[in-house]
């Protein structure tokens, strides 16, 4: 692996090292991929907002933020993000870190698909939400030059078809937990991926539950 792409030094820690190989080794290529570019738009983010951030945790988060898609949590009862989360913290237990690391780790992780709310928090959990958000959806895409785009592609590739893949991997990994979705940007991945997928409705719920007014 490269050790500085687009001007971001990769961190190369025994806990990075270990994230990185557990990670390539259990996710498919989209995935890992996809958790690297987080991360270094993520870093690239920071660096150009002028915000202080651990490297290191920002690899861990971003390379984590997935997990929680994979066969073995589909019968989960949680949100994907939580058990994503869960992951991370039971591999940071593994190596010593700090509770306040994994405990801002895990609020990164859990948070990075809620609008609105990781830019008010702290540099960590704004970033990893920061890094997924433009690498999903191209969020404040124009922030980042031409070569900074291109060079991070090259290294870790958006292969043809990311879209509607990445699209199908969040819906694999949600479809047999629907009510996870309530209330979250989830709730969108499943309306177009299962015909079948009926919203719960906030207003519905509050109109329709056991209270006589």
């Amino acid at each position: 692996m490269k050790k500085t792409i687009a001007g971001v030094d990769i961190p190369d820690s025994p806990l990075a090292r270990a994230a990185t190989d557990q990670i390539q080794a259990t996710e498919s290529s989209l995935m890992f991929h996809h958790a690297l570019r987080a991360f270094l738009f993520g870093a690239l983010t920071g660096l150009r907002d002028r915000l202080r951030f651990d490297a290191e945790l920002l690899y861990v988060s971003a390379l984590f933020h997935n997990v929680g898609l994979s066969v073995q949590h589909q019968r989960s009862a949680c949100r994907y993000e939580v058990d994503s989360a869960n992951e991370a913290r039971d591999f940071m237990l593994q190596y010593g870190a700090a509770a306040g690391a994994i405990g801002e780790v895990w609020a990164a992780i859990a948070l990075h698909s809620t609008p609105g709310i990781p830019e008010h928090l702290s540099p960590l959990v704004a970033l990893v939400s920061a890094g997924v958000q433009m690498d999903i959806r191209g969020a404040r895409y124009d922030e980042f030059t031409a070569q900074q785009r291109d060079e991070i592609v090259q290294a870790w590739p958006r292969e043809a078809g990311f879209k509607k893949k990445i699209i199908e991997a969040y819906a694999r990994g949600m479809e047999h937990r629907p009510e996870t979705t309530f209330g979250t940007v989830n709730a969108d991945v499943l309306d177009r991926w299962d015909p079948n997928y009926r919203r719960l409705n906030f207003c519905g719920l509050v109109l329709g539950s056991e209270w006589a007014n």
